[in-house]
């Protein structure tokens, strides 16, 4: 990724009702470049196997999901990172990902 790797929420939702994934990839074509590995982050419950949920999602042989417990023990952040080649490919994984509950997307 590049220097701009911090893209939040409010960087890509004008709460004017534009759709958020549109502001989303415009976004990451103005800031990423295509083909490449791309990162992804989650946070999901510990032993819900919410993490062999995500897995099966990003199926792509360059993929690499490390784990990281919470100090309670109560989550795991999962980071993910496979290539991609489009803006529109990063979005479709994400909404993939949209679809397992308590799962939250960073």
């Amino acid at each position: 990724m590049t220097k701009f790797n911090n893209i939040s929420v409010n960087d890509i939702n004008d709460n004017n009702g534009a759709d958020f994934y549109e502001g989303f990839r415009r976004k990451l074509m103005d800031i990423e470049q295509f083909p490449s590995i791309y990162t992804f982050k989650f946070i999901v419950p510990a032993g819900e196997n919410k993490s062999e949920d995500i897995a099966q999602i990003f199926a792509h042989p360059s993929t690499q999901i490390s784990s990281k417990d919470s100090k309670t023990g109560k989550y795991n952040s999962l980071t993910v990172k496979t290539y991609v080649t489009t803006a529109d490919e990063v979005i479709d994984y994400y909404k993939k990902v949209s679809l397992i509950e308590k799962v939250i997307m960073l």
